[in-house]
């Protein structure tokens, strides 16, 4: 019998490849993306999108006091899934729109689903794919939780390093 997956495809959006926080490398990864989203859809396995949502009141907010770019505000080009990784949406089981790094429904709604393989992609590695797989441990602590590191990436290579790091030393594959 096959294995239960997931497949978390974390914040592919514009406002992370080119626009307000962009940087050169985020479109490096976006075949690995692809290639991770077809494989799964061959294997009937259940995809989902998490997507950086922000309003017009980010800079009041505590992120934005610490991290003062307005980017992914919705309903802005900025908040949409970038290039031909866009156009998988309809095969998602579900879109997370989360106001902070992690999203906590995710992991609410994956801790009975039974899954035994939880895999990562997107964008950036030591912020959202760090909160997203640590809390894809925390919910469902029996199940392999992988990161690709060819399927994500961040703008500080060296906190990504250290990242990728930091998520074996919690038992997270990286591979």
């Amino acid at each position: 019998m096959a294995k239960k997956r997931l497949l978390i495809v974390v914040d592919y959006q514009n406002d992370f490849v080119n626009g307000a926080l962009g940087f050169s490398d985020a479109h490096e990864i976006e075949q690995k993306i692809i290639d991770t989203i077809e494989d799964h859809l061959k294997t009937k396995d259940d995809i989902v999108f998490t997507k950086d949502s922000h309003f017009d009141n980010y800079l009041e907010t505590e992120e934005g006091r610490n991290l003062p770019f307005k980017h992914c505000i919705k309903g802005t080009p900025g908040h949409d899934i970038h290039g031909k990784v866009a156009a998988y949406l309809p095969k998602a089981k579900k879109v997370y729109e989360k106001l902070t790094f992690g999203s906590l429904e995710l992991a609410n709604d994956i801790v009975n689903k039974g899954y035994e393989e939880i895999t990562l992609v997107g964008l950036v590695t030591n912020i959202c794919i760090l909160s997203n797989a640590l809390l894809a441990k925390a919910a469902l602590p029996e199940a392999k939780v992988i990161v690709l590191k060819d399927g994500v990436n961040s703008y500080d290579k060296d906190l990504h390093a250290k990242t990728l790091d930091v998520l074996q030393g919690t038992q997270i594959i990286v591979k």
